[in-house]
């Protein structure tokens, strides 16, 4: 093995052992589970028109991705276009689904951005509000299905009170300590230097201080942004309604699933809060792409309704909402790549015939 290889595979060790670990969940689902079986006798009587809605909701949720980051890119740097903000987009995407946190692609998206051409800035701005609209979104959605549904899920999901406490919490958490620090930067530093103190004496955290300047510097990038910003409460709201819409697709996928495998019965407004579920619990897995979490709730979830497809539907449900993102965003980094490689191309050409007039 070659030195390069070795090299490449320490790099990137966990995404290869988290896609290992993936990959092993949908065997077992497909050989230990008679899924394989079950998956034949569906696709056999599949429904093509529920297919193509599970397509065009997720084809519509990579173009809303773009489409959201780039309302707020264009109103604070006018000189963007739509397809740089869908690739963005999609590099987020990509990166968030094979690196441990959910948050994984903001610096990618950052340093792709400042290559393409953007102040850097910017582009932290753009991404942090972004981020930070999609949290408060997706909680006061989870809130509403949980009021509107309650009653439901304690009597079908179990434990459902404490993983939505769970979920909720942590999101709620995440929110408030980013309006705190944007509103008073002092109170925010004695809270967090705090509580580091104890998390260090309880020996939960090594090294405090070190850990306070990771969280301190992702805490300014908000701050930073909301200055960029400004007070536009249109702006805002035009970001959250599409930021609406993009979860309320994503979270149809499910139900159009249930569908395509000829079952019916479920009711849509119940499926989409599951799927609402699934998504803010998963996301605290500490491994690429929610792995293992993301299948072990879509089983808690779904599995009254799927019953003995509940298996081939976690294989579907995860091809399109997990392996098609990472394909999709691979495409999206090339072109980004090629794009940057471009731009460098005729900077340097440029500089040349200057220094030829010269």
């Amino acid at each position: 093995m070659s030195k390069k290889i070795k090299e490449k595979l320490k790099k990137n060790w966990l995404v290869i052992t988290t896609l290992g670990i993936s990959t092993g969940i949908l065997v077992y689902s497909l050989f230990c589970q008679n899924g394989i079986m079950t998956l034949g006798n569906i696709i056999a009587k599949l429904r093509v028109g529920w297919v193509i809605a599970t397509l065009a909701a997720v084809i519509a949720s990579w173009l809303l991705e773009g489409f959201v980051l780039h309302i707020i890119v264009k109103h604070i740097w006018k000189d963007w276009d739509y397809s740089k903000s869908y690739n963005i987009g999609m590099v987020g995407v990509l990166y968030s689904a094979i690196t441990p946190s959910a948050t994984g692609g903001q610096p990618m998206q950052i340093i792709t951005m400042h290559n393409m051409g953007m102040d850097t800035g910017v582009a932290c701005s753009a991404i942090a509000i972004k981020t930070l609209t999609y949290q408060i979104v997706m909680v006061l959605y989870a809130v509403i299905m949980v009021i509107a549904k309650l009653k439901y899920f304690q009597a079908n999901v179990n434990n459902f009170a404490w993983l939505t406490v769970v979920g909720i919490f942590g999101n709620v958490i995440f929110i408030a300590v980013v309006f705190m620090f944007m509103v008073s930067k002092k109170i925010t530093d004695r809270i967090l230097r705090f509580f580091l103190h104890i998390a260090n004496k309880m020996k939960l955290c090594r090294n405090p201080d070190e850990r306070y300047e990771q969280i301190h510097s992702q805490l300014a990038l908000f701050h930073n942004a909301s200055k960029r910003m400004g007070k536009s409460g249109k702006l805002y709201l035009i970001v959250m309604a599409f930021t609406t819409l993009q979860i309320t697709l994503t979270s149809l996928i499910p139900y159009f699933i249930y569908r395509s495998f000829g079952l019916r019965g479920a009711k849509i407004s119940i499926m989409i809060a599951a799927q609402v579920f699934v998504a803010m619990i998963s996301s605290f897995v500490p491994l690429p792409g929610s792995t293992g979490g993301a299948e072990g709730c879509f089983y808690i979830f779904f599995g009254p309704y799927f019953k003995s497809g509940i298996w081939p539907a976690i294989i579907v449900w995860r091809f399109v909402t997990y392996y098609l993102n990472i394909l999709v965003g691979a495409a999206s980094v090339w072109w980004s790549n090629k794009y940057i490689k471009n731009k460098k191309m005729r900077e340097k050409a440029v500089f040349s015939d200057d220094g030829q007039r010269h």
